[in-house]
């Protein structure tokens, strides 16, 4: 059969764009007959003639489907025509995506949204169907970690739909890399948004208006329909009838579907109370694990919890979260009481002390954990100190029979002292408890306790004031400035407690060593030792070895001087202690050497006496090295004048003997040797003013060798220059009246043999003396020859004659050994003579 009309043609399209399900106006020529003749209509290829409405034959009312195209030609289907054409296209906008909350002026498709609950693998709530991209633009996840951006943002988060929401965070983690030009679309597209909500419903009003129209139209339409059938008046209204078939029909389906409907609505209420256990299973969960993480020593998860639950649940209102919240801040409360605890708790490692202190500065413990570690560390310390002089005490009184053996030995040579950085500990044999006196090992362990212990409580400190004892990282944050102002304005307080320590540690070693230098009170708290038998030196050198390493070790942890001041102290009190207890046994030494004199002189005229005294010296000076040794901040001032005692008791034991020239020979030797030889001694052994005691010493040496010859000489001249005056003047001998001269007489010749003995006897024990000794007497002997020629009154010319005879034979006799004062005095003696006049008489 042939078409009797042209195909349809297309020519308008009102309005030309619009999203899926927008309500258009198609205009154009031979588009049908009627409705029935309308059998195809698509717009950008979807099938829009379910919802055609054929009105003319040049206008169709439609809405546009979903279509896959984005823009298309509006083609057109009849009976009488066929398949048409269009000269005209449509542009299918994309839809915005309307949340179920939003309000809508169209039709929206609700195929794509499905309930989230059947959803059990994802498990959010409707509130989450919000525009992923709020920015409109590409979105570029830049490299930035979670835990930087965590870190620079605390408490904040890059969720825009949470409370906390931070826009830099999201910036920073979405569009890192986007350019300047992206952003400023962003901003026009958040702008528009905002505007879109400003309009409020009114907007939508006025957007969906033909709509509303539409269904006035229908409304008005089934009206019309209803009167013109009658209806209305036989057997009562259409809609009233209608309406109580609908209520029927809603009575029937709620009786048959009740218990279904029920069952649903249980279900879904158990659903979502199983999506908020889901959901919130964190917190429920919380408190047990808890338990199991603080029994399990994982303090460091359970505070990460914490924090978590804090900042998600620290303020919230529900009341059941409330209540599970309540239950974690009790168990956290338990927690810091046990850290708290296990912080307090004696002996444990810095280690420890810090780990514990960092979880309870991140729980938010109240006060200072960190100063309250500090005190009780202080106190026990003070504590294992004492003790440590309480059990030596105790075990010198239990075995005080094993002490008395030892102290017969106390004088004995120690084996070379520990090396510096050692043990202090001395090696510990079978026999040690009758070697090493209580005094010693009780100096030696409280050193260790000293040493074992300090080091840690300054690191200690040193943390807590720098803040690394709250903070690994060393972030500032509010707390960790606030505590290390805290640690600031403790110094004192800590200073106080270093120079407790290291007084408590002088006054035990001095109670135990030098319990002199304590007073009555302090004696009573740290004395108590068994001094009986007084420390040799060489122990006393052993705990000055032991003191100095623990000097040394202190010092190495830039603990200040001024702290250490006491300790410097002490070892000045024990290096003068140590050294004038080893002189005072050796002066008793020097003081035995008179015992062990024999008199036996060698070659050299000198006995055995000087080879002892500087054999017991040098034996001395090797035991005094360390002592001796001036370490930075020790002065020595007491050594010089114990030497110098010391030579002036050998000096006392020369005069034990009357053996003078012997002496004399072995003050020389001394002098010219053994002090020498000291001098070098006491320069290897440390000794600083080893110049200054030897010239003391030689001083003293001086003098007694001085009072020895004046000694000797005034014994050996006097019975010479005494016998003189009546040898001259024997028979009643005149000056004025005596025969002519015929040579020396007897008194003068005594007098020769007498000084010629002297010589022999000085000779015989040292040669180098005869000059020093010879020369003197025979000072005295001028002496008294000059003193009886001038209180002669007047000389006969025979007596002129013979004393210049016998003062010119005995000065020609002796001439080897004159000196500038006897020759003077012979010289004044020949002076008190007369003048000789005759040739004769000179001859």
């Amino acid at each position: 059969m042939s078409r009797a009309r042209q195909p349809p043609l297309v020519t308008g399209i009102s309005p030309n764009e619009g999203a899926p399900w927008t309500k258009v106006t198609i205009r154009g020529e031979n588009l049908g007959t009627g409705h029935n003749d309308l059998i195809g209509l698509s717009i950008c290829g979807h099938n829009c003639l379910l919802t055609a409405e054929w009105i003319t034959a040049s206008k169709i009312v439609c809405r546009v489907g979903p279509a896959k195209d984005d823009k298309g030609e509006i083609i057109v289907t009849t009976k009488s025509g066929g398949l048409g054409t269009s000269t005209v296209s449509f542009k299918l906008l994309k839809p915005e995506r309307i949340g179920i909350l939003d309000q809508s002026a169209v039709w929206v498709d609700e195929l794509s949204y499905y309930d989230m609950r059947t959803d059990r693998n994802k498990g959010i709530s409707p509130l989450s169907l919000r525009p992923a991209n709020p920015l409109g633009i590409e979105i570029d996840k830049g490299k930035v970690p979670l835990k930087d951006l965590e870190n620079m943002f605390p408490r904040m988060s890059g969720d825009f739909t949470s409370e906390n929401f931070s826009a830099t965070w999201y910036l920073m983690e979405n569009h890192s890399s986007t350019s300047f030009e992206q952003l400023r679309v962003a901003v026009a597209n958040l702008k528009k948004q905002a505007s879109k909500k400003n309009e409020g419903s009114l907007a939508y009003v006025k957007g969906g208006l033909s709509t509303f129209f539409e269904a006035q139209d229908a409304l008005a339409a089934i009206h019309q329909k209803l009167e013109s059938d009658g209806t209305e008046k036989v057997g009562g209204s259409m809609t009233q009838r209608l309406e109580n078939v609908l209520n029927r029909a809603s009575e029937t389906a709620d009786t048959l579907f009740q218990e279904v409907l029920g069952r649903k609505d249980k279900a879904d209420s158990t659903r979502n109370a199983l999506n908020v256990l889901q959901r919130f299973k964190f917190l429920f969960n919380l408190p047990l694990n808890i338990e199991r993480n603080i029994q399990k020593g994982d303090y460091d998860v359970v505070i990460n919890d914490y924090e978590k639950a804090k900042s998600l649940f620290g303020n919230t209102e529900v009341p059941v979260f409330k209540k599970v919240y309540s239950e974690v801040e009790t168990r956290i409360e338990a927690l810091r009481k046990l850290l708290l605890d296990k912080l307090l708790e004696t002996p444990s490692t810095l280690h420890d002390q810090k780990r514990y202190i960092r979880y309870l500065s991140d729980l938010h413990a109240p006060g200072d954990p960190a100063w309250k570690c500090i005190v009780a560390q202080h106190k026990w310390i003070l504590q294992l100190m004492q003790n440590c002089k309480e059990d030596f005490i105790k075990e010198q009184k239990g075995t005080h029979t094993q002490m008395d053996r030892s102290s017969a030995l106390n004088r004995i040579s120690l084996p070379a002292p520990v090396k510096r950085g050692g043990s202090f500990q001395t090696p510990k044999d079978d026999s040690w408890h009758y070697k090493s006196p209580q005094q010693v090992r009780f100096v030696e362990k409280l050193s260790d306790v000293v040493i074992s212990q300090l080091p840690n409580f300054w690191k200690l400190w040193i943390s807590y004031v720098n803040g690394s004892l709250f903070s690994e990282t060393g972030e500032k944050s509010g707390q960790v400035e606030k505590l290390k102002k805290n640690a600031r304005q403790r110094q004192n307080d800590f200073k106080g407690m270093i120079e407790e320590v290291t007084r408590r540690l002088v006054q035990l070693v001095r109670g135990a060593l030098l319990p002199s230098s304590l007073t009555e009170l302090q004696l009573r708290q740290y004395g108590g030792w068994d001094t009986k038998t007084p420390l040799s030196g060489a122990w006393l050198t052993q705990v000055i070895h032991t003191v100095r390493l623990s000097l040394e070790a202190l010092s190495a942890l830039e603990i200040p001087n001024d702290l250490l001041q006491v300790i410097q102290d002490l070892l000045q009190d024990l290096r003068v202690h140590c050294l004038l207890t080893t002189l005072q046994h050796t002066e008793e030494d020097v003081k035995r050497l008179a015992e062990k004199e024999d008199w036996v002189v060698d070659n050299e005229g000198i006995t055995s006496l000087p080879a002892q005294f500087e054999q017991c010296m040098i034996q001395m000076l090797q035991s005094l090295k360390e002592p001796m040794e001036c370490k930075p901040g020790e002065i020595n001032d007491k050594a010089c004048e114990q030497c110098v005692s010391i030579i002036k008791v050998l000096c006392a034991v020369f005069l034990f003997e009357q053996r003078l020239l012997i002496i004399l020979s072995n003050c020389q030797y001394l002098e010219r040797h053994t002090f020498l030889n000291l001098a070098e001694h006491l320069e290897k052994n440390s000794f600083t003013t080893a110049e200054k005691i030897i010239r003391v010493s030689i001083e003293a040496l001086r003098q007694l060798d001085e009072y020895l010859f004046e000694t000797y000489v005034e014994k050996k001249s006097d019975p010479i220059v005494g016998s003189l005056e009546p040898g001259i003047y024997a028979g009643y001998f005149d000056w004025k009246d005596c025969l002519p001269p015929t040579g020396v007489r007897s008194y003068l010749k005594e007098a020769l043999v007498s000084i010629i003995s002297v010589h022999a006897e000085v000779f015989t024990v040292s040669k180098e003396l005869v000059p020093r000794v010879l020369s003197k007497i025979i000072e005295a002997v001028a002496e008294e020859m000059s003193r009886l020629m001038q209180c002669v009154s007047s000389f006969s010319k025979n007596g002129a004659l013979q004393a210049r005879l016998e003062i010119c034979a005995l000065r020609d006799a002796i001439e080897l050994y004159l000196t500038s004062e006897s020759r003077t005095s012979f010289k004044q003696a020949v002076e008190a003579l007369p003048q000789l006049q005759s040739g004769t008489d000179k001859k």
